[in-house]
């Protein structure tokens, strides 16, 4: 089992939205979502800046070619807008693990339904269909809205790997790790889904 198998195209849907596979075709409108809050400026993620977003499409393709990580656009079905972008990453087959990541979104739907949704179909996808042993994510130590975000999903902070990763200034971060096993995700499923219940008013 190659890793190119292991996760293989699929479009997501629930609770108006639509995780699609990325494509070249979401430039626009990946830039737009970008452009939404000026995502870029922020040290702390990897947001393509101005004239960049092509080249993070392209460099998203060649990852999945590779068979390394499968990136989404995150539309919104009603208008067909995209509202970001989020990927499986290191995936590992052999022991059943894939990450979630590269995750992000237009300032104008962070802190709504949207995040908690993609995360769910991402995690269902994960553990129901593909059958994962682990799910795992891994953000900057000064990321302090990410940490949270995760935590909420129920994930489990695994540690702290020290001087790790480049950021986009130049400086070296620290990388905070999460993960979820596949016993603990019936218990993360059903706090989503109450926390979509809560949000939707019903």
């Amino acid at each position: 089992m190659t890793s190119v198998a292991f996760v293989e195209p699929v479009t997501l849907i629930q609770g108006g939205l639509r995780l699609e596979p990325l494509a070249l075709a979401h430039e626009a409108g990946l830039a737009a979502a970008a452009a939404d809050g000026q995502l870029w400026r922020i040290r702390v993620t990897s947001v393509p800046g101005p004239g960049e977003t092509r080249a993070y499409i392209e460099q998203a393709l060649a990852m999945r070619e590779a068979g390394s990580r499968f990136a989404f656009a995150v539309v919104d079905e009603a208008t067909g807008r995209v509202l970001g972008s989020t990927s499986y990453h290191d995936i590992m087959p052999a022991v059943r693990r894939v990450e979630i990541g590269y995750t992000w979104y237009a300032k104008s739907v962070q802190r709504t339904h949207v995040n908690t949704t993609a995360k769910l179909l991402m995690m269902g996808h994960a553990f129901d269909t593909l059958q994962c042993h682990v799910v795992g994510w891994r953000t900057d130590n000064y990321n302090f809205a990410s940490q949270r975000a995760i935590e909420r999903l129920g994930a489990k902070k695994d540690g702290v790997i020290r001087g790790h990763a480049l950021r986009r200034d130049a400086t070296i971060r620290d990388t905070v790790m999460y993960s979820m096993r596949a016993g603990e995700w019936p218990e993360a499923r059903a706090q989503l889904l109450y926390l979509l219940t809560r949000h939707n008013g019903t």
